[in-house]
């Protein structure tokens, strides 16, 4: 199975990583007529409860939508009328901007392992698996839980991007907890790496609020 996907970069801009949602809300916005794939709302106010296929991150300091699937296709339409940012106080005229377009092929292996860092905290834990996770001995045990969570999320999405996962999934978490401010409450979330033998694609985010740019991973 191929997949398409694309890349939209704007390497002269600047920004810290907590402008992502204001990303997602500024384009969600600008383009709100094109597609509910923008800001996963459907015209009569419905939340669109799925994987989303365009997704809206700063990685290393540099403002980047992804796109994946039919979100690919949406970005390389909208490409050209990009013309500037407005984030709040934070308007910028865009000249310069990178567009890169790739075919990913999912997989699951049987043998390989492939190792990837999260570029941006990983959002594993809700309100309820939090509860369970803090009660659990560090170490082994927690790693064991997060490692049942981290399956789950590459299956949210290979289902998101149309792929029927056929095999068992392994993933193993080396992550730290960090404290981050999620709408302003303090969640926990997780900065470091893993390793799995799913074949996942460079900047796709896994977890909660993968839309504004949580859980972005990238292979080494």
């Amino acid at each position: 199975m191929q997949i398409p996907l694309a890349y939209v970069k704007f390497p002269e801009v600047q920004l810290h990583q907590h402008y992502g949602h204001k990303l997602r809300g500024y384009f969600g916005n600008l383009f709100k007529e094109k597609s509910p794939l923008l800001h996963n709302h459907y015209d009569d106010g419905r939340l669109r409860y799925a994987y989303p296929l365009v997704q809206y991150k700063v990685i290393d300091n540099v403002p980047m939508l992804v796109g994946f699937g039919e979100g690919s296709e949406l970005l390389i339409e909208l490409f050209t009328r990009i013309k500037r940012l407005e984030l709040g106080n934070f308007v910028v005229n865009i000249y310069s901007k990178n567009l890169k377009r790739k075919i990913y092929e999912p997989e699951i292996s049987k043998e390989n392992f492939n190792r990837y860092k999260f570029k941006s905290l990983w959002m594993g834990l809700n309100q309820n698996n939090f509860k369970k996770f803090s009660l659990l001995l560090p170490g082994d045990e927690q790693t064991l839980f997060l490692s049942n969570i981290l399956v789950g999320n590459i299956l949210s999405f290979f289902k998101g991007v149309g792929y029927k996962a056929e095999g068992k999934i392994s993933a193993l978490p080396k992550v730290e907890a960090k404290t981050t401010m999620f709408k302003n409450n303090k969640m926990t979330a997780f900065s470091g790496e893993f390793y799995t033998n799913a074949v996942l694609p460079d900047y796709a985010g896994l977890g909660k609020s993968v839309s504004r740019g949580f859980g972005t991973i990238k292979s080494f």
